[in-house]
């Protein structure tokens, strides 16, 4: 099974812990594969050290042990099929780049 999560996924699961953070154990784990892209990454990295203040250092510790635990893909299209959030559409790119079998995320874009 491949998933791809969204960034309102990775930070309560790095920060916090909780169901997001037993999603990313899974993940590291091998339940399943995550999909993930650079896109992704870098806005994982934006909010990090921008909003929670982490150091760049852990920054590009948590940035490896994703490289190192996801299928890490370049999607090859745009999609643009949600206009008030541009960032969820990096979200479905990387979906289907990597074929993947589910998204999860908390954003009411990607819901439903």
């Amino acid at each position: 099974m491949r998933v791809t999560a969204d960034t309102n996924i990775y930070i309560p699961a790095l920060l916090f812990g909780g169901l997001p953070g037993a999603f990313l154990d899974l993940a590291i784990f091998g339940a399943f594969t995550l999909v993930i892209s650079p896109a992704i990454l870098d806005e994982l990295e934006e909010k990090l050290l921008a909003k929670f203040k982490i150091s760049q250092a852990d920054e590009r510790a948590i940035r490896q042990k994703f490289v190192a635990a996801a299928d890490v893909v370049i999607p090859t299209r745009t999609i643009d099929a949600i206009e008030d959030e541009p960032d969820d559409n990096r979200v479905l790119e990387c979906a289907v780049e990597g074929a993947a079998d589910f998204i999860v995320s908390g954003d009411r874009h990607l819901l439903g």
